[in-house]
C-alpha cells in the first residue's frame, strides 16, 4: 500500500505480526496468544529457525522474513522487537507496508528520526504506539486513578530512583546496554518518565548531571565473563523535571551503585503522599500517606495484571473504535524528548526546554480487561 493511500476499514479481530523472535518475543506471546481480539498470525526474524520454533510453540502457523510478513494482508499491526538502532529504520519499513506499529522502547534514538516516524505514519493515516506499556498495568493504573481521584490532593511533586550495580553482572551480553542510546538514563528512563507524565502532564524544562565510574566493564556471566568492554555513556543521571502544570520531579537512574534500590516512585501532593509500585512490572499495590494520619493505607492494585502485549491490544482496540492509544507514539516521543533534553542538559550544565508537548493519557477504567472479546 502507497503512503498516503486511504486505509480500508475493517471489522473483527485485528491480525497481528512479530518482527524479532528473541527472549522479549516469548513475554509478549504469553499475552498476546490470550487476547481475543487479537490474533498473531506471523513471526519475522533474520534467523528463520528462531521464528520458526517460537512459532511452533505457540501454534501459530506463519514464520519466515520480514518481507514474507510485510507482503500479507491480513496483518494489520506489527510489534517492532527489533534491537533500538533500528527501530526506526524497520518502523518505516512497516507504515510503507501500510500497517500500523507497536515498537518496543524507545521509540528512536534521536528526536529528528522519531519525529519523522510519527510524521510518515500520520501521512499514511496509520498510527504508532510503543513501550513500555508496563504503565498500563492494573498496579501504575490504580495509583493514577487514586491520583486522579484526590486522593493526595493536588499533586506538586515527584522522586523516583532506579539505583543498581549495573547489568553486566547478570546479563551475558551487556555491551549494548552501555553503549550510545542506551545507559540506564535511556533503557530503564522510560518507565519512570512514562509513569511521571501519565501522573503529571507533559514536561517543560530539566536541569541534570551525570556522570561515568568507569571506562570499561567486565562481563561477570556466561560464556563471555571475565571479558571487558567499554562504557560510552554516563552511568548516572540526576535529574530535576519540570512540567508544564507546575509539578515537579527529582529522578535518578544509575548503574553505579552498590546499594541496589530500584522501583521507587513517590508523589507528593497537598493532600498527601503515594508510593506507586515498580513502574517496569503491571502489578504492584501502591502505599498512601496522609497528613495527619499517623499510619498508611495501603490502596490494593485493580485492574489488568496482563504483561507486555497488553499496548498492542489497546492499541487494536483505538484502531477499530477510533479512540487514542494510551502508549501512543506521541507519549513515547514526548518522553524520548524529555530524556534527550536531560542528557543535554548534563552535557552542558545549562536548563535545556522540552521542546515537545503531548496530551495528559486519562487513566483506564478499573474493569479494563484485554482478554474480553470486545471486537
Amino acid at each position: 500500500m502507497a503512503l498516503g493511500e486511504r486505509q480500508v476499514s475493517r471489522t473483527g479481530v485485528v491480525g497481528v505480526g512479530i518482527i524479532g523472535a528473541g527472549v522479549i518475543s516469548t513475554q509478549y506471546l504469553d499475552n498476546l496468544t490470550k487476547f481475543r481480539d487479537v490474533e498473531v498470525r506471523f513471526i519475522a526474524d533474520i534467523d528463520l529457525a528462531r521464528a520458526e520454533a517460537q512459532a511452533t510453540a505457540y501454534g501459530i502457523s506463519g514464520s519466515g522474513s520480514v518481507a514474507e510478513l510485510l507482503a500479507r494482508d491480513d496483518i494489520e499491526i506489527v510489534v517492532n522487537l527489533t534491537i533500538p538502532a533500528v527501530h526506526v529504520e524497520v518502523g518505516q519499513q512497516i507504515l510503507a507496508a501500510g500497517k500500523h506499529i507497536w515498537s518496543e522502547k524507545p521509540l528512536a534514538l534521536d528526536a529528528a528520526s522519531g519525529a519523522g516516524l510519527l510524521a510518515t505514519a500520520a501521512a499514511a493515516g496509520l498510527r504508532v504506539a510503543c513501550a513500555p506499556d508496563t504503565v498500563l498495568g492494573g498496579g501504575i493504573q490504580s495509583a493514577l486513578r487514586a491520583i486522579a481521584r484526590g486522593d493526595i490532593g493536588e499533586p506538586l511533586t515527584a522522586t523516583t530512583i532506579f539505583h543498581v550495580p549495573g547489568p553486566e553482572a547478570w546479563h551475558p551480553n551487556p555491551d549494548f546496554l552501555f553503549a550510545y542510546g542506551a545507559g540506564p538514563l535511556f533503557d530503564m528512563g522510560p518507565y519512570y518518565v512514562t509513569t511521571l507524565v501519565h501522573a503529571f502532564g507533559p514536561a517543560a524544562r530539566v536541569s541534570a548531571v551525570s556522570s561515568k565510574s568507569h571506562d570499561t566493564r567486565s562481563v561477570g556471566s556466561g560464556p563471555r565473563i571475565g571479558e571487558t568492554f567499554p562504557v560510552e555513556v554516563p552511568t548516572h543521571h540526576a535529574a530535576l523535571i519540570s512540567f508544564e502544570g507546575g509539578q515537579s520531579a527529582q529522578s535518578t537512574f544509575s548503574f553505579q551503585n552498590a546499594l541496589p534500590r530500584a522501583g521507587f516512585v513517590e508523589i507528593s501532593g497537598t493532600e498527601g503522599t503515594i508510593v506507586l509500585p515498580d513502574p517496569n512490572m503491571f502489578d504492584g499495590d501502591s502505599t498512601l500517606w496522609r497528613f495527619g494520619h499517623d499510619e498508611p493505607t495501603t490502596l490494593t492494585a485493580t485492574g489488568s495484571f496482563f504483561g507486555r502485549g497488553s499496548g498492542v491490544l489497546d492499541l487494536a482496540r483505538a484502531i477499530r473504535g477510533g479512540g487514542q492509544e494510551r502508549a501512543s507514539g506521541a507519549v513515547a516521543e514526548h518522553v524520548l524528548d524529555v530524556l534527550l533534553s536531560i542528557s543535554a542538559a548534563a552535557e552542558t550544565g545549562l536548563t535545556t526546554t522540552v521542546s515537545s508537548t503531548v496530551e495528559k493519557p486519562v487513566p483506564l477504567a478499573e474493569d479494563w480487561d484485554p482478554s474480553a472479546a470486545t471486537l
